[in-house]
């Protein structure tokens, strides 16, 4: 036991150790260009070259992803959730990119190659750019590169990029002593640790042992990477194992007279760890008492495979539509829980609403897995002819279960457009549409699953049998390459109204908007408990749990921007969506955010939920 206790000790060591040098590597290239960390980035030239400072070499695509026509200034935060995201580029990385070249492994590509590669595909150079690295004598020699040499010339430079950025924070003492996040803080382990908003969605496993704690009382004494800080509010939340099964939702007897409508949907997780999911439009043509709920769909998964998605947290945000979109009014939210099922039921009037699905991203997000190698997507058959594999159709019939938002067996134009937003970026028009009604099954213009089938099997032979496309269908839908479906989770939303027909039309396929994060905000502001900040009445700390989850909001009522501190060493057996267990969030004026969303890492043990939030 002391030996997995010494084991355990030095795996946090190493991981505030991590923590503590990628911070100083994200302030350090921030301070190169910018004179402090609380100064925003103000255009995407500034974006491009902070992430240069940081060893990136982004291109164009990828500065565009960050820095889009909506976006007009990105924060420190912002900065160091990009770099959590955009890994620097490694030697076996770019070895193997040049090696997909270099066919014959010669180790050199001819000038007249490069410059019709680069200068034809991808994201196109200029004839001067692409010279400016064939007159570089340190890898280039009769009229070819040397790849090999490129590559260590480029690790070198980034590498000291990162060093001379660093260099530069270490020798001017005034912006070592500037205090964002604790760095001038020395944690137990003796690491200077410090914090900023990490990449969310990355999981962070804590002690699951919990010490014996009376629920609702407050800690004795502050962390000590909070005692730096010029005020602090604590909350402590004790939870038994499985509590969080009590809140049941109480469904009428005679629910079943009632009319009802359904729809399903999917959340869907983006490279950059963000999730997008459907939106709805509900109609109700009269006053009516309804019930309304929304659960993980379990779709018949391939055999042995384990089903990731079920133990995914789902929310619905109802709000209601008054003379234009944008002036949304929150009415409620599916708070009540029985088993995997959330839902809300009470008495709504005519009109429409609008129903946000959320999922916390503390379930679902980013995970690496180590494959022996990826799953066959189609075989020849001994006529020759090209055909599905029998775990491919599987898996393809659990997408069209997914996709066929009514249920009723068969794929709209409607339908089909989300599935190809998802996949291509493009939707199919009325004239394509035609053409996929003469080619394949089809019942009352709408596709059958045999029809579905079909199409990507004509997909398998426009490659001759290459499956790169439909791998890439398959990984946009949230599939491994086990084809496992651990990205996404589909969902089914219920609709139950005791006097009229509920109607209910998914709108678009979208990340969370304002809209969703101004509804999240309202409703623990109106439910939760309020803790306003010792020695700063401005900030108050709410926080509300609402079965298996527990969410804090930040409120800053004062004019200026505040950067709160928020540690959640204390906690056990938690996962919060951050993350990290100790970062930093930032509020402007006038404003509420959301600090953190924060669920039982094993939900058959007791839970702990410590959280200290500290002005800066």
């Amino acid at each position: 036991q002391k030996g997995t206790r010494s084991e355990s000790s030095q795996a946090k060591k190493s991981q505030h150790a991590e923590e503590a040098i990628f911070y100083m590597n994200c302030r350090a290239a921030y301070l190169t260009v910018l004179k402090s960390s609380l100064e925003n980035i103000k255009s995407k030239e500034q974006l491009l070259l902070v992430l240069q400072q940081a060893g990136r070499n982004p291109s164009q695509k990828t500065v565009n992803k960050y820095w889009t026509s909506q976006t007009t200034t990105l924060n420190f935060d912002d900065f160091c959730t990009i770099l959590k995201k955009e890994k620097p580029a490694t030697k076996t990385e770019l070895l193997e990119a040049f090696g997909k070249i270099d066919t014959d492994n010669t180790g050199y590509i001819l000038h007249d190659e490069l410059y019709k590669i680069l200068t034809t595909r991808g994201e196109k150079m200029t004839w001067d750019e692409v010279s400016t690295i064939t007159k570089k004598a340190d890898f280039n020699c009769s009229g070819k590169l040397d790849y090999n040499k490129f590559c260590d010339l480029y690790m070198t430079t980034s590498e000291q990029c990162c060093k001379t950025a660093r260099e530069k924070l270490e020798v001017d003492s005034r912006l070592r002593q500037q205090q964002f996040g604790s760095q001038a803080e020395t944690s137990s382990e003796g690491i200077t640790l410090p914090v900023s908003k990490p990449s969310p969605r990355v999981s962070r496993k804590t002690d699951h042992k919990l010490a014996p704690t009376k629920g609702g009382s407050r800690t004795p004494s502050r962390p000590s990477s909070a005692q730096s800080c010029k005020a602090s509010v604590s909350t402590t939340i004790s939870n038994c194992a499985s509590s969080n099964r009590n809140t049941k939702l109480i469904e009428p007897d005679t629910i079943k007279e009632w009319q009802c409508a359904q729809s399903k949907g999917c959340f869907y997780l983006e490279d950059d760890g963000e999730i997008i999911s459907h939106k709805y439009k509900l109609h109700l043509p009269q006053r009516s008492t309804v019930c309304i709920t929304i659960k993980p769909l379990n779709v018949h998964q391939i055999e042995g495979k384990p089903c990731h998605w079920l133990s995914v947290d789902t929310a619905l945000y109802i709000l209601k539509e008054n003379e234009t979109q944008e002036n949304l009014q929150l009415v409620s939210f599916t708070e009540q829980q029985n088993k995997e099922m959330f839902g809300w039921k009470g008495e709504l009037g005519s009109g429409i609403y609008w129903l946000l699905p959320f999922t916390t991203g503390c379930r679902l997000k980013k995970v690496k897995t180590q494959f022996t190698g990826e799953a066959k997507l189609v075989y020849r058959g001994e006529d020759g002819e090209l055909a599905l594999t029998k775990e491919f159709r599987a898996a393809l019939l659990d997408i069209f279960e997914t996709i066929d938002l009514d249920g009723n067996g068969l794929l709209s134009l409607e339908e089909y457009n989300f599935f190809e937003l998802r996949t291509s970026g493009e939707k199919c028009d009325e004239e394509a549409w035609a053409v996929c009604k003469e080619n394949f099954d089809m019942k009352k213009n709408e596709l059958t699953r045999q029809g579905f089938m079909d199409l990507n099997l004509m997909e398998a032979n426009d490659r001759e049998g290459d499956p790169s496309d439909l791998w890439v269908t398959l990984l946009s839908l949230g599939y491994n390459k086990a084809l496992e479906m651990t990205e996404a989770c589909p969902f089914v939303i219920d609709i139950y109204a005791e006097k009229c027909k509920p109607r209910i039309k998914a709108i678009y396929l979208e990340a969370g908007s304002w809209q969703l994060n101004r509804a999240i905000c309202k409703s623990v502001v109106n439910k939760g408990e309020a803790k306003v900040m010792d020695g700063c009445e401005n900030i108050i700390i709410y926080t509300y749990k609402a079965g298996r989850r527990i969410t804090s909001v930040i409120e800053n009522k004062s004019e200026n921007k505040v950067i709160i501190h928020v540690n959640n060493e204390q906690s056990k057996n938690c996962l919060s969506n951050r993350g990290l267990t100790v970062f930093a969030v930032e509020v402007a004026p006038k404003s509420m955010t959301v600090s953190q969303h924060v669920m039982p890492l094993n939900e058959q043990e007791e839970w702990l939920y410590n959280c200290v939030h500290s002005l800066l």
